[in-house]
């Protein structure tokens, strides 16, 4: 059995007397793409924020390729990282896309790409400029490599955010509803590319509300509730034999 990628275990996470996450469970496997799924306040993004200490848990257990990220109890801010340079090191593993892609405006498309791969990295800039003009190639943005995102349309924006995590060699990609501040014209094209890495094998948690895509693309789909598991599986089987009745009005809502 090989090791997972990513496990989550009895994972909690209050915001003062709100808890959000009641106890997660999860894994993902090389090349597995979860779909996680919700309404709005489920704990969805929380989740996320917790895989990259973008939030820190409250309890619980996260490894990445089975390597604990340590934490202690500091009497003054609750729990925290125990090592700082450990979570720096895994953040350089998981690259985040963020719904409101948080592109840095006063940069170009390709210095954008280039940021992380010279600065965190230490990559050179002349081999960092090749690797981001062919990654903006791939996402069909190479002719946009001049132009600030204030020039760009919101899913182009994306796209170049998805340029950019690339640009970091992720091990895993995390996805943070990346379509929703879309326009709907727009979506496809971002939600391509999210396609074709999956057909790469690349391991990715996606929280989303396109159903399509959790149906087609996911290897496994979670359902939240209220910052539990409701529903999880593979996509054809809770789809179509859900067995929980939130997650078979959720879908009848939205999909």
């Amino acid at each position: 059995m090989t090791i997972p990628t990513i496990s989550i275990r009895n994972l909690h996470k209050s915001f003062a007397d709100n808890e959000v996450l009641k106890g997660i469970d999860l894994e993902a496997h090389q090349g597995d793409v979860i779909s996680i799924l919700g309404a709005s306040g489920s704990g969805k993004s929380t989740l996320l924020r917790c895989v990259n200490l973008l939030e820190t848990p409250t309890s619980g257990h996260i490894l990445i390729n089975g390597e604990l990220i340590k934490m202690k109890d500091d009497k003054k801010h609750g729990p925290m990282p125990v090592s700082i340079k450990q979570v720096e090191r895994i953040r350089s593993r998981l690259a985040m896309v963020f719904q409101g892609f948080n592109l840095w405006s006063h940069l170009s498309v390709i210095e954008n790409v280039i940021e992380a791969p010279i600065h965190v990295l230490g990559v050179p800039r002349k081999e960092a400029i090749v690797k981001a003009e062919a990654l903006l190639e791939r996402v069909g943005l190479f002719n946009r490599k001049d132009y600030y995102p204030g020039q760009l349309s919101g899913g182009q924006k994306q796209r170049v955010a998805i340029a950019r995590a690339l640009a970091v060699e992720p091990e895993v990609m995390l996805f943070d509803e990346p379509t929703s501040a879309l326009d709907p014209e727009l979506v496809g094209d971002v939600l391509s590319v999210m396609r074709d890495l999956a057909e790469e094998g690349r391991t990715m948690l996606v929280v989303t509300h396109e159903m399509a895509f959790a149906r087609d693309v996911s290897s496994k789909v979670i359902f939240l509730h209220e910052g539990l598991v409701e529903e999880e599986g593979k996509p054809e089987l809770i789809f179509e034999n859900p067995t929980s009745e939130r997650f078979k009005k959720f879908i009848s809502t939205v999909y």
